[in-house]
């Protein structure tokens, strides 16, 4: 049985600003859970600030709320065991949630994959209650969690909607096409390493977190044909190219590792015809790597639909029915051993000799269950 314990507010305040300046907002985001360990945690909330006033002329046409990024890392905690925090302490139950620890050593846990919520807030709702039902240790999001990086609005709608999973669950963020780079993401969220690609290990599992968009940039209106196609070929060689040796890197400091699961937001493997190509340019690029060190399973989003493939041992999965509208499917791979057009998550149940894969539709039916074996 866990043991319950409160973090006094004293604690939190010393990582983070002025009690009297966070008590005298009204409004907040969050809190919510980032990076956890056996014996740490980040919690992390937004206050509102004030807001920016757009004009056409002297008619108001948008506001923007401004908002200042709070972060308080706590350590010195017990593996295993479910706290409670409050990072107000006005006596309201706005800055209150909990976490619990992850577990010391190698032993059993599951995590909850969802992607693509950027729209159909009231889908991703949905979703989102499915995966509080199934109490996961962490959850992972594949990338495009909003519909523009770059809106306010639209990081005000996100968290609203995540606002009773992600105070109490850690919530790790994949870089998707839709959130342009945006400092917004950055600011709001608070990742390892580098934030754009990372790792972390819970037990015997390694996780894995890549940045398949690169940097952000506008297409110039002065290239046309193959200068623009090469533009886009090249202007972030540089950038994956470090990234791919930092993974190689990764990959090889951690091949002990029962389990290895990695997260990136474009496809490997499209059934959608007219991202085939992009696709196959993406495998050329980043070649056997996954296979050759024996990784356990990608997971991506970017394509809306659930699809599970497997070639040279790794299983490939398109985890994208988070919110966003479900796209036909309409070139399926030799690789493809299941699809289906539907709104899901993942839920996958990590064993001390297996691991067990979950595909659940929307209204809890079960698409697939995969189970593998531990990495030899």
């Amino acid at each position: 049985m866990k043991n319950y314990s409160i973090i006094s507010i004293a604690l939190l305040l010393m990582f983070s600003i002025n009690a009297n300046t966070v008590i005298a907002q009204k409004k907040i985001i969050g809190p919510y859970l980032q990076q956890m360990s056996n014996e740490e945690v980040t919690i992390c909330w937004s206050t509102l600030e004030g807001s920016t006033s757009i004009f056409d002329g002297e008619k108001p046409v948008q506001g923007v709320s401004q908002y200042m990024q709070h972060k308080s890392i706590i350590t010195r905690l017990d593996p295993n065991k479910t706290y409670t925090y409050d990072v107000l302490n006005d006596g309201s139950e706005r800055g209150k949630g909990s976490f619990t620890t992850y577990p010391e050593g190698i032993g059993s846990f599951h995590f909850a994959v969802l992607g693509d919520t950027r729209t159909r807030h009231d889908i991703h709702q949905r979703i989102v209650n499915k995966i509080i039902d199934e109490k996961p240790l962490f959850v992972v999001n594949t990338g495009d969690l909003v519909a523009n990086g770059n809106s306010m609005q639209d990081w005000e709608h996100f968290f609203k909607i995540n606002d009773k999973l992600i105070r109490n669950v850690p919530y790790y963020t994949v870089l998707g096409n839709h959130e342009h780079n945006s400092e917004n993401y950055f600011d709001f969220f608070s990742m390892p390493g580098n934030e754009s690609y990372y790792f972390f290990t819970v037990g015997d599992a390694l996780f894995v977190v890549l940045d398949m968009e690169g940097p952000s940039y506008d297409t110039p209106a002065y290239l046309e044909g193959g200068s623009r196609e090469k533009f886009w070929s090249e202007i972030s060689r540089e950038y994956f190219a470090k990234e791919k040796k930092w993974l190689e890197n990764v990959l090889t400091l951690n091949s002990d590792a029962g389990y290895i699961f990695v997260f990136f937001h474009p496809t490997w493997y499209s059934i959608k015809k007219s991202r085939v190509p992009e696709a196959e340019m993406r495998r050329k690029f980043w070649g056997d790597i996954f296979e050759r060190h024996k990784v356990t399973a990608v997971l991506n989003g970017h394509d809306h639909y659930y699809e599970h493939a497997i070639h040279g041992g790794t299983h490939y999965i398109v985890t994208a029915g988070g919110g966003a509208p479900l796209y036909d499917i309409d070139a399926i791979q030799p690789e493809t051993v299941k699809y289906k057009k539907i709104e899901h998550f993942m839920r996958i149940d990590v064993g001390e000799k297996s691991t067990i894969m979950k595909a659940i539709d929307i209204n809890g039916e079960l698409i697939e269950e995969i189970k593998v074996d531990r990495r030899k």
